[in-house]
């Protein structure tokens, strides 16, 4: 249990949160236009993938926030 505040929660939540417009902004770009002529049911399974992705290194940067470490 923390007894003191961490500065790796504010700093952590501000770089996800401009990690994720990055990761948003880049897909928009970059990949929306190459499937955009797609079918909506063939394009779904794109953005659910990528809606997904994001996910994946979450966890050990939440433990990285909360312990200092990456594991």
């Amino acid at each position: 249990m923390r007894n003191e505040p961490s500065w790796r929660i504010p700093v952590g939540v501000l770089a996800l949160v401009a990690a994720l417009l990055v990761y948003g902004g880049a897909i928009a770009r970059w990949l929306a236009p190459l499937i955009a002529g797609w079918p909506a049911l063939g394009q779904l399974p794109v953005y659910l993938v990528l809606g997904v992705v994001w996910l994946l290194p979450l966890r050990r940067y939440l433990i990285w926030m909360e312990t200092g470490r990456w594991g």
